[in-house]
């Protein structure tokens, strides 16, 4: 009966509306970052290479310990700080981070867009039930009797 239960609840749980939203987001997400890899990595990085003398970032390291060799052996590996390859992954990351605000400022201004529409034109106040209408006029007549 336990079982039945449990999945039943995970059942409602990820048929959910904001579940699958989510799920639907992150593997959108995932498609669009992989966009912005390949425009950071192939496109822009190669143009600001070329105007800075030709450099790749992601060559660009320090070696803190050479290799040991023995002969032509390799007993050591060399050690290295790869710092371009980090600031290869900050311009990615400002270009991503970048991308999703322009896309996040589109959103905000078709939503306040579509807001604006749905203000501009007010719906029509309901019409008053009959007996509100007659107490109404009743007031006004006692009212106009008396003065």
């Amino acid at each position: 009966m336990a079982k039945n239960t449990f999945w039943s609840d995970f059942k409602a749980f990820a048929t959910k509306g904001n579940v699958v939203d989510m799920a639907v987001g992150v593997v959108v997400g995932a498609a669009f970052g992989k966009i912005i890899t390949s425009l950071v990595n192939d496109i822009i990085m190669p143009a600001v290479g070329l105007l800075i003398g030709g450099i790749n970032f992601t060559d660009l390291k320090v070696v803190l310990h050479k290799a040991v060799m023995d002969g032509d052996t390799v007993v050591k590996e060399a050690v290295y700080l790869n710092y371009g390859n980090f600031i290869q992954e900050i311009v990615n990351f400002l270009i991503i981070a970048f991308c999703i605000f322009l896309v996040i400022k589109g959103i905000v201004r078709l939503s306040a867009a579509t807001k604006k529409e749905h203000e501009a034109a007010p719906a029509a106040p309901a019409p008053k039930p009959a007996d509100v209408q007659l107490l109404e006029e009743i007031r006004d007549l006692m009212k106009s009797e008396k003065n």
